[in-house]
């Protein structure tokens, strides 16, 4: 115990004499107590006061006009605008095959030849009864003037005759059978037999495509039935021909929305005279349901949501040209782009809102310093510069529109050169003319139809009223 009670004494002076070492060196010295706030003072009182004084520096960006698309975004197929898959409807052995894989064809080509000389046989033999049953007819006719024979037997000669014409029809038929011919223009596929083969009816031989114009198939959410309309512009990009863009015409809208994924069916046509596109492929659609010009548009960034509205902070004139003041702003948001946002109430072309540094505004009438990082970074013009630069670009024309947002883009915008066509020029197909897809009328507004059909009743009939024609 008194071991313990003298290593506790020794180490209380220990810490004793350690803390008051400590002490002596860190004690100013005795001239500097009087000196040292008489040169400190000013200068850390000035410093202090001009930390406090200074503003919170912002980001800022001025309201802009734009040329903005109300779209949306689906994936699609292409398919043929007519494809068929030939097959023989009856069996018979193969002994011509008239055309090769990939030619082009044209509607009513005999393409695949059968065995048909006893088809051929059996039409000479109907031939030759009908010639006699047409003599027979002849014969009696006269018989019957010089009252030789009886009507009865002219009825009967009669009948046969018409019983040789069916049985000669029914023989060109079933030879006519034996020929498969293109239904329409198109360009032949691979074909599955050769020469020789023995088929039966129903069997695939080839595929014919006419591919002159394309049809794209794709589905949209039904949220959106009420948007698109028939000659609407869809733009298209195909993810096996990068860096173009092809514009399709909406033809159609599938009256029955899917029960499973509550989407409906839309098509639409391509020009395909060029023949770059393949049926099967896939394709990302971007459907432009309209297009607004002069839009005023913003950054993203710049929009402050509280309590389910949206606001902005704007900045006003400040004390000299390096500050501004801040107001807090109540907007109503339109259309979306990457990056940018409508603003349909709240703003004007050329007004300078906050885009960063917002929580740095606590009230409005805040003095704040812009800053311009774009202009810091490629040394240009200072904020000054900036502003007035950018407030006369918002009085002045709009900037053009981008080839990605325009609607009547040119189909297709890339290179038209292709050199596997140019190895075949005879499957090539002319792309002078009227487009292959037509043209479609596009459909009014579903609030026109109503305010027409309010201001004029339909007075048609009821039967007439229901008519889709």
């Amino acid at each position: 115990m008194a071991k313990k009670a003298t290593y506790m004494v020794i180490a209380v002076a220990g810490i004793a004499a350690a803390s008051g070492a400590a002490w002596w060196y860190q004690k100013p010295a005795s001239g500097d107590t009087v000196a040292q706030p008489a040169l400190a003072a000013p200068g850390s009182v000035a410093s202090a006061a001009g930390t406090r004084a200074r503003p919170p520096s912002v980001e800022a960006a001025r309201v802009e006009l734009a040329r903005l698309s109300d779209d949306t975004s689906a994936v699609g197929s292409l398919r043929s605008r007519r494809g068929v898959v030939l097959r023989p409807e009856v069996s018979g052995r193969i002994t011509a095959l008239n055309f090769t894989d990939g030619q082009r064809v044209r509607m009513g080509q005999v393409l695949v030849q059968f065995d048909d000389q006893l088809p051929l046989a059996q039409v000479q033999q109907s031939q030759a009864e009908l010639s006699i049953a047409q003599a027979n007819q002849k014969r009696n006719q006269e018989l019957v003037a010089q009252n030789f024979i009886s009507q009865r037997s002219l009825d009967e000669s009669a009948a046969n005759l018409q019983v040789a014409q069916a049985k000669l029809a029914l023989a060109k038929a079933t030879a006519a059978r034996l020929k498969i011919v293109a239904p329409f223009d198109g360009i032949a596929g691979i074909r599955l037999v050769n020469v020789g083969d023995y088929l039966k009816d129903g069997a695939d031989i080839v595929n014919i495509e006419d591919i002159e114009a394309i049809f794209v198939d794709f589905r949209l959410p039904e949220r959106f039935q009420s948007k698109v309309k028939r000659g609407q512009t869809a733009l298209l990009d195909i993810d096996a021909l990068p860096g173009r863009k092809y514009s399709a015409q909406i033809q159609a809208i599938d009256p029955l929305i899917d029960a499973n994924g509550r989407s409906v069916g839309i098509r639409a046509c391509i020009d395909n005279r060029q023949l770059q596109l393949r049926p099967g492929m896939f394709a990302r659609v971007n459907t432009v349901f309209g297009v607004r010009e002069g839009a005023r548009v913003i950054p993203e960034e710049a929009i402050v949501p509280q309590g389910g509205r949206q606001f902005v902070i704007k900045l006003l004139g400040g004390p000299d040209e390096k500050t501004r003041t801040t107001q807090r702003v109540e907007v109503k948001l339109g259309l979306r782009s990457p990056g940018k946002v409508e603003i349909l109430e709240g703003l004007e072309a050329g007004d300078s809102v906050v885009t960063a540094g917002q929580q740095r505004v606590q009230r409005d009438g805040t003095v704040v310093t812009v800053v311009d990082l774009a202009s810091a970074r490629a040394g240009g013009p200072g904020p000054s510069a900036a502003a007035s630069s950018a407030g006369a670009s918002a009085t002045g024309p709009a900037p053009p529109p981008s080839s990605a947002a325009a609607p009547a883009a040119s189909s297709p915008v890339g290179p038209r050169g292709d050199k596997a066509l140019a190895a075949a020029p005879a499957a090539r197909m002319s792309t002078s003319g009227p487009n292959p897809c037509g043209s479609v009328v596009a459909e009014l507004p579903t609030a026109s139809k109503a305010g027409r059909n309010a201001a004029t009743p339909d007075r048609r009939p009821a039967a007439a009223a229901r008519d889709p024609a």
